[in-house]
């Protein structure tokens, strides 16, 4: 018998049919196959196309074949992301403050393609976002590709760090580039960083990834490789309110027990919760970045809570709280 018309993209237009239009919940037969590659000019005979579903499972594509009373459908069982998890990146896409709004419309577009007509209509329901302030640095993916690539090659990078004015500008914090050597890049507080060792400091430092501008990759090796082994990134974020710098400092911090679960949320299952002497109170310490970012989550807080050591940091906030006072007055 001769060949159907349009054979060369025949196993590609196969292929698609099958991933768009089924999925465990939606099955079709033979006749509906061979219409739907007509709809794309491409003719074919039943038993060539047995063939070429054969050839799809070898390719890795889960074609199941199945006689449902006296018809036979066909459908694609796993797939190479199951519907559950294309909600769950598209749940982190739309969420995602460093993600420009543009490009979380391409990507989730670009995860529907993955789906099934049938399933990629769930994918559009997902996370209620309105309003939800997102980066509007559309180069944010750029910077992200020079900075994996200089830790790739074990280079330096330079960029501008940029924070905005009063009239709503970006502007650089300061004049001329900052000169780190990239070692990781952290999502932590809604934004991505990058964590980075600063030799003229001598210590690990972090950026918002989304205020950087002009990364350029270096032809100088990167310094720093003992700081960052000593660094432990877990610590670090949990002890970093918002990812605000401040003074490590382990603080004694006594709270009504029905707060234990604020506690065990910040710093994890591993910190040490003893009953306090008051009646209906624990206690415990734990290491943090004293900053006013810490203190704002202990007021956020309430009377519920109470920091109680070393007396410098309890110092500090009460100068902190009469100074809040103060403005109001």
């Amino acid at each position: 018998m001769p060949k159907g018309t349009n054979q060369k993209f025949k196993l590609y237009y196969l292929a698609r049919i099958m991933v768009e239009k089924t999925d465990d919940e939606h099955m079709i037969t033979m006749p509906e196959i061979k219409a739907a590659l007509e709809a794309y000019g491409c003719t074919a005979d039943r038993k060539s196309l047995y063939d070429d579903l054969e050839a799809l499972r070898v390719l890795g594509i889960d074609v199941v074949g199945e006689k449902v009373g006296r018809n036979f459908y066909y459908h694609v069982g796993s797939k190479q992301f199951e519907i559950a998890e294309l909600k769950l990146l598209v749940d982190a896409i739309q969420s995602s403050k460093f993600i420009t709004e543009k490009k979380s419309n391409e990507l989730i577009k670009k995860l529907t393609g993955m789906a099934s007509t049938y399933e990629a209509s769930q994918l559009k329901r997902q996370v209620v976002v309105q309003g939800r302030v997102k980066t509007m640095n559309e180069s944010i993916y750029y910077c992200v590709d020079d900075v994996h690539r200089a830790i790739a090659e074990n280079k330096k990078i330079s960029f501008e760090y940029m924070k905005w004015n009063e009239e709503k500008n970006l502007i650089p914090r300061k004049e001329g580039s900052y000169v780190v050597s990239p070692w990781a890049l952290t999502w932590d507080d809604e934004n991505y960083y990058l964590i980075a060792y600063d030799e003229e400091a001598e210590k690990i430092k972090h950026f918002r990834v989304d205020k950087l501008k002009s990364v350029k990759v270096l032809e100088t090796k990167r310094s720093g490789k003992e700081k960052f082994r000593e660094f432990n990134l877990a610590d670090y974020s949990k002890m970093s309110f918002g990812m605000y710098g401040g003074e490590p400092t382990k603080v004694k911090i006594t709270f009504e027990n029905n707060m234990a679960g604020v506690f065990i949320d910040r710093f994890g299952r591993d910190i040490a919760i003893h009953p306090s002497k008051k009646k209906g109170w624990s206690e415990t310490a734990v290491d943090v970045a004293v900053s006013d970012q810490f203190f704002g989550w202990i007021f956020a807080l309430g009377t519920s809570v109470k920091i109680v050591g070393p007396k410098e940091v309890v110092k500090r906030f009460k100068a902190e709280l009469k100074e809040r006072s103060r403005i109001y007055e």
